[in-house]
């Protein structure tokens, strides 16, 4: 193979990685519109425009089974469950992060709390997790370590300043802080 074939390889592969890519956006971003606008139409139903859903799970059961036998098992009683979770984690499709998959929106519905669910949201926005990555973080409480982290930060923070202040009476100053160099405490 000579030097311009490989350059040539490398032109085709490019292109080809480029359209799977495209391909994959597309229907990861139809997937989410379906599965939330089927969520919708769940909840749209359970309520039947009451503030609270009286709802029973024969109905989505008998649902999950037509559903599969018309179209397969994506559409059982878990996963029937997993996008009526989606739309109510998630009741504006505007908002929807097109670049984390189906995958990542469902273990997001389960987060309990919103403050949670936009923290890890983010994250795998800008960090780029994979949903096993997203997985491990939710197992190990990333959130509650960060949370639980930043007043301890800000109040080490707070006794850092405090204690060099030199606005501070000698007899004031911390004690954690007499390794200083008088100088700097004045």
């Amino acid at each position: 193979m000579n030097l311009n074939d490989t350059v040539l390889f490398q032109l085709i592969r490019a292109i080809i990685n480029e359209s799977r890519q495209r391909v994959y956006r597309i229907a990861n971003s139809a997937l989410l519109q379906t599965y939330w606008q089927i969520g919708q139409l769940i909840v749209d139903d359970e309520q039947q425009g009451k503030a609270k859903a009286i709802y029973g799970e024969a109905t989505l059961k008998t649902l999950a089974t037509q559903l599969t036998l018309e179209f397969g098992k994506g559409f059982d009683y878990t996963n029937l469950t997993n996008m009526r979770k989606f739309y109510l984690a998630f009741p504006i499709i505007d908002a929807l992060r097109q670049e984390l998959s189906w995958t990542h929106y469902r273990l997001l519905s389960r987060i309990d709390t919103e403050q949670k669910r936009n923290y890890y949201l983010q994250e795998s926005f800008t960090a780029n997790w994979n949903s096993r990555n997203l997985q491990r973080q939710i197992n190990s409480l990333a959130f509650e370590r960060v949370v639980n982290d930043e007043p301890r930060k800000e109040k080490d923070k707070v006794q850092k300043q405090e204690c060099v202040s030199p606005s501070l009476q000698p007899s004031l100053r911390c004690q954690t802080h007499a390794f200083l160099p008088t100088h700097l405490l004045r």
